[in-house]
């Protein structure tokens, strides 16, 4: 049972990690940097691979390492304020995500969270990660389907986690449920890879698909 500070930190550890994740990098980015609505391109997703597509690489990779940061920042203050207890972590890992997925500031229609998925685990987990990002890769590389690579790469972490560091149960269980998230937000790429039509991966970039 945990007793009431607990409680208020662990309170504190996840709210301060929703709207860290609800940073909209992604929106913020094109529209000061072209006028346009990132949600209105594309796919319509915020994240760093519409970025990519719709203003190129360096743009792309910017984005990218905001939204990572944003993951890792919110575990880290969750771990500072709540002095590593793995329950904080895992809500805050959840929450940063959540924060992207379903941000206050674009009216909860936010991105798909994988970046802050990484950055997240990034802190909690990072050899552990090393192999979601290989699988991640080789699907990539198979498929051209980043869509598919994230969720193979999400998918892999917790067995991995397991396998390798044995985390507390709060954590593993976090990195289950943020898996499941990251499968949920991409059930429309899911839709179109089974119908063949979902888009395949550029490294060039530039102009909305």
């Amino acid at each position: 049972m945990l007793s009431p500070p607990s409680y208020a930190t662990l309170a504190a550890a996840a709210l301060i990690a929703y709207f860290l994740g609800g940073l909209p990098f992604g929106y913020w980015f094109v529209r000061m940097s072209s006028g346009r609505d990132i949600r209105k391109i594309g796919s319509g997703n915020i994240g760093a691979t519409n970025v990519h597509r719709t203003l190129g690489r360096k743009a792309g990779v910017i984005v990218l390492l905001l939204d990572v940061l944003k993951g890792f920042a919110a575990v880290w203050i969750g771990a500072l304020i709540s002095h590593g207890d793995p329950i904080a972590l895992g809500a805050a890992a959840l929450a940063v995500m959540a924060g992207h997925c379903y941000p206050i500031l674009l009216r909860f229609r936010g991105g798909k969270a994988v970046a802050c998925y990484i950055g997240a685990f990034l802190y909690l987990a990072p050899l552990s990660l090393a192999v979601a990002a290989v699988v991640f890769i080789g699907v990539v590389a198979l498929t051209k389907y980043i869509s598919l690579a994230s969720i193979a790469g999400a998918l892999v972490l917790p067995f991995a986690m397991w396998f390798l560091s044995r985390p507390p149960m709060p954590i593993l269980w976090a990195s289950i449920a943020a898996a499941l998230l990251i499968v949920h937000r991409h059930k429309g790429n899911i839709a179109r890879i089974v119908a063949g039509n979902e888009r395949v991966f550029s490294f060039k970039g530039g102009g909305a698909p």
